[in-house]
């Protein structure tokens, strides 16, 4: 048998299982490293712009030019291959559906949508309480 053919023995009375193939230790380096090698998807999070809060999107786009949509609106985007976009949280409730999780972001070129996740319960409705009673048990 070559020598470098995955040598391996069965688990008994407190052996382990041994390979040795430089052929499988290369091939989990390359499948750990292939998600970092992944293109960004695009984010999300709050901040606040010039007294207003404001959801700033953050992506990634092969051609600076490409125009930017956000749930089929084209924004004005900064940067170039890196943008960002923002949007008061006003707008994006008139744009997206009540309760939504994900947003669509189609850049110009791209054939399907990219989705970004919104901060949680951003798009869900508040409830302003009088008074909260808890009972004892």
């Amino acid at each position: 048998m070559p020598r470098f053919w995955p040598r391996w023995r069965a688990f008994s009375k407190g052996q382990t299982l041994r390979w040795t193939s430089p052929l499988l230790a290369a091939s989990l380096i390359l499948g750990l490293a292939a998600p970092a090698m992944a293109a960004s998807q695009p984010g999300a999070r709050l901040v606040t712009y010039h007294g207003e809060i404001c959801l700033l999107v953050s992506g990634q786009r092969d051609n600076p030019a490409s125009a930017v949509r956000i749930e089929g609106h084209e924004v004005p985007v900064e940067g170039s291959r890196t943008w960002r976009a923002r949007l008061p949280v006003a707008t994006l409730r008139q744009w997206a559906t009540p309760f939504a999780r994900r947003i669509a972001i189609n850049i110009a070129g791209q054939d399907s949508p990219t989705m970004a996740d919104l901060p949680i319960g951003l798009l869900g409705h508040t409830t302003d309480l009088a008074a909260l009673t808890i009972g004892q048990r």
